[in-house]
């Protein structure tokens, strides 16, 4: 299959995932895309409503990265899963609007940053039969949903995750154009690490209508982006603006990696984004050890604040911390880090 970066003049992504079928390494795209008459196909690792983003994600296998550190490499970096077509996945999203009473945001909301400020998944009205301190107290019981990730609302998102191809664009396009047929409030949300999103398939992605982008910038440094990912961020770091003048939603996430990207780092990048629009999203989330970097630590709770600090510091004013169990571990440090950042800040 054509490489579609290489033929809009960029650099192919790092892409190679390992095939069971043929027992060798091949491209994402030869692996885990394919069309039958016309219609493209997925390799589809899982659909469900996810915690704490209250969504129907689509976890996706194959990826255009080859990141060192990746938290789902068992289906990214490995061809597995089920063959699904865009009609496939319309019939998912029409399955989960029936089966869920789904909780309408607006499409300014068509975040996973968002998904906190209705409910932060801890159970208690439904469990305990009270709200925790920490509720927003924004919903009624009756939307709290039960799903496999815990329990929350059911928005009105759809989300594609976990690997990506968005530099094969068809695969999106027709699917949210199937997904907007059901129901035009229904909003299409892609998580992506920007590799994919060159200035022709965002408007391709404009065009068939989806939403919003959740922006994995995964270091500020070249050098670093390229060692943990096998490629080049020069043309990530131009994407904020690029987004949001076509009108997109986004939000952006940058992970804590103590000796790799730690807070020099995370401060330029919100610095960069905070350039475009000091009111663009940013998460903060805690690193933990996997794929090919089992031995590189969490970061502690005093990294994670002083990330925090630079990134409100830049001028972002919508910065929340995540993965927080990895560096609060006491009744202590929760105290500290409410103290400081404020409790709306994970």
């Amino acid at each position: 299959m054509d490489c579609k970066l290489r033929e809009q003049g960029f650099e192919q992504g790092s892409c190679h995932v390992f095939d069971f079928t043929t027992g060798r390494e091949q491209t994402a795209c030869e692996s885990t895309l394919k069309y039958e008459r016309g219609i493209p196909y997925r390799l589809i690792h899982a659909i469900l409503l996810s915690r704490p983003e209250h969504y129907l994600s689509v976890y996706q296998s194959g990826c255009n990265l080859s990141c060192k550190k990746c938290h789902s490499w068992q289906f990214t970096q490995n061809a597995v899963g089920e063959w699904m077509s865009p009609q496939d996945i319309a019939k998912e999203v029409k399955r989960y609007m029936q089966e869920y009473e789904i909780t309408f945001v607006r499409r300014e909301h068509a975040t996973s940053w968002h998904a906190h400020e209705l409910c932060k998944s801890c159970g208690s009205c439904i469990m305990q039969g009270k709200r925790s301190k920490s509720c927003p107290r924004v919903l009624s019981v009756d939307k709290i949903e039960l799903s496999p990730q815990g329990l929350g609302p059911a928005r009105n998102i759809i989300a594609f995750t976990g690997g990506d191809l968005t530099c094969q664009p068809e695969y999106y396009v027709k699917s949210a154009k199937l997904i907007k047929q059901l129901n035009e409030n229904v909003w299409v949300l892609l998580e992506t690490n920007g590799y994919g999103l060159t200035p022709t398939n965002l408007d391709l992605f404009q065009q068939a209508g989806i939403d919003s982008f959740w922006l994995d910038i995964k270091a500020y440094d070249e050098e670093v982006h390229r060692k943990l990912t096998g490629v080049s961020n020069s043309r990530i770091l131009k994407l904020p603006a690029e987004i949001k003048d076509r009108d997109f939603i986004l939000e952006a996430l940058s992970l804590y990696i103590p000796g790799w990207v730690e807070t020099d780092q995370i401060g330029k990048i919100a610095s960069e984004l905070a350039a475009v629009d000091a009111e663009i999203p940013f998460t903060i989330l805690a690193f933990f050890p996997a794929y090919k970097m089992g031995e590189v630590p969490s970061p502690d709770l005093w990294q994670m604040i002083d990330a925090y600090t630079a990134a409100k510091d830049a001028g972002l004013r919508k910065v929340k911390l995540g993965n927080v169990h990895l560096f609060v571990k006491t009744r202590e440090e929760y105290e500290t880090l409410e103290k400081i950042a404020g409790e709306e800040s994970f």
